[in-house]
């Protein structure tokens, strides 16, 4: 029998919504409100798609876990709507998520900050562009829609028709495309978990980048947690990842990810401030690396907001 865990009292895990994540999210919220429960918590599965979040209030749920990934999910937008209804929530505050979410705008705080990222572009799809003067410039290109998460819309171009062909696509999920420099190289993540940075994890996948397939469908990808890198190294990359989560005014927990080139260079790539929470994701990896089980990190996560 689990012992009733009352200091959190009742407790919405929101998941599902509207996003183009919106597969994702429903399977981190189970396994959340699954080890919520596991944990003696009073915990319910809400989902704003077919609910308004008005009803928490009817509910009488007295904090909220969210397990939304992408728009209106980790953008600020429920957050906004959460802070109006004074409901303590989990993760980053509305300025944290909107900057976080939007790439663009992180790109151009790591620059200003001097933070290591790769050069870059950005491609608006009201003022057009030149495709040849881009490859002219970069060679080879990762397309990024500037909102969307989970590599959803993402693509790489090595000639102008690839690239044309990529910035096509990338505009049916945004206006305004970020194209960056390619970086030949290892792929690393570094959760964040209050003020403390987790062992670093290394992604390799034979699909070129690590993107949507290779993240929940691929039985290919590999994981290294810790990475195999020197101490020296790993800490560079830990720091580098608190400097960018504390620039974008990231808080509570989340996840940097980051590459290095051939000659040893790190660049940053993004963060991400409601990453996956199912029990094959990459925080879960890291905390149980740094001796902690899913239920303990869930938990973990919750306590931010007492």
């Amino acid at each position: 029998m689990t012992q009733i865990n009352s200091q959190f009292g009742k407790v919405a895990v929101l998941l599902g919504g509207n996003s183009a994540e919106r597969d994702v999210s429903l399977k981190s919220g189970q396994a959340v409100l699954n080890a919520l429960l596991a944990s003696g918590i009073d915990a319910i599965a809400f989902d704003p798609q077919s609910r308004s979040l008005w009803e928490l209030n009817a509910l009488k749920v007295d904090r909220v876990f969210i397990a939304l990934h992408g728009r209106g999910g980790e953008d600020g937008t429920v957050q906004g709507a959460l802070e109006f209804m004074n409901l303590p929530y989990t993760g980053s505050n509305v300025l944290g998520s909107a900057l976080a979410m939007d790439k663009i705008r992180c790109k151009h705080l790591f620059k200003s900050a001097g933070l290591s990222t790769a050069p870059y572009t950005v491609v608006d799809a009201k003022k057009g562009f030149d495709a040849n003067a881009i490859m002219a410039q970069f060679k080879k290109v990762m397309v990024k829609p500037s909102h969307e998460g989970s590599s959803i819309g993402m693509a790489q171009a090595s000639s102008v028709k690839e690239l044309e062909e990529a910035l096509t696509n990338a505009f049916k999920f945004d206006t305004q495309v970020l194209v960056e420099q390619w970086i030949m190289g290892r792929e690393f993540t570094i959760a964040v978990l209050g003020d403390e940075v987790q062992p670093v994890i290394e992604m390799s996948t034979p699909n070129g980048f690590y993107d949507y397939q290779a993240k929940y469908q691929s039985n290919t990808t590999q994981y290294h947690c810790p990475a195999d890198l020197s101490q020296l190294d790993s800490e560079k990359l830990q720091t580098m990842a608190l400097d960018a989560f504390d620039l974008v005014g990231a808080s509570g927990w989340g996840r940097v990810d980051a590459m290095q080139d051939q000659q040893g260079h790190f660049y940053l790539l993004e963060v991400n401030t409601v990453p996956g929470m199912t029990e094959k994701s990459l925080v879960p990896m890291a905390a149980k690396a740094n001796g902690a089980s899913f239920e303990q990190l869930v938990v973990r996560i919750l306590e931010q907001t007492l």
